[in-house]
């Protein structure tokens, strides 16, 4: 158990992301505060999942997820799951950049207006990197991604 992932997802309840969590890693999801690590299941995931301010505001991070499960194949089963659009951060240093994985399971980079409050991250302003903006062109993080600006991917190709 060597991952961490880190996601959030569009307008969905916490309590909705434990069950389509599990079916979506197809392993035990375990909420962090109810986790005794002496009574783990094998192969189980500690999940916390809470609520931030902005767009994409319910938070689900995963702890000691299995070597051998995709990040981005597994949000993008999440996504399809709930019906709801999920984001995590993408291969730059940039921390307003994501990757924005929908429910048919496409994989975009887009863009968030990125602001630190008392109750965690505010992402607002959500744009789609793309060459037309000024911000994604030139020497920009953007093209140190394998997510190039304007990339469109189906989620099993991008795993």
């Amino acid at each position: 158990m060597t991952e961490l992932w880190s996601w959030r997802i569009d307008r969905v309840r916490p309590v909705e992301v434990y069950p389509a969590l599990a079916e979506a890693l197809g392993r035990v999801v375990m909420p962090l505060a109810a986790a005794d690590p002496g009574r783990l299941p094998v192969h189980a995931v500690i999940c916390d999942v809470w609520q931030a301010p902005g767009e994409f505001a319910t938070v689900v991070d995963c702890y000691g997820v299995p070597e051998g499960l995709g990040e981005h194949t597994s949000v993008a089963a999440l996504a399809r799951l709930l019906d709801r659009p999920c984001v995590l951060r993408d291969d730059t240093l940039d921390a307003g950049r994501h990757l924005l994985v929908t429910p048919d399971g496409t994989i975009r980079p887009v863009h968030f207006e990125v602001r630190e409050t008392d109750d965690g991250e505010e992402l607002t302003d959500q744009r789609l990197c793309t060459l037309a903006h000024p911000g994604c062109r030139g020497w920009s993080q953007c093209h140190r991604s394998r997510w190039a600006p304007d990339s469109v991917v189906p989620a099993l190709a991008a795993a």
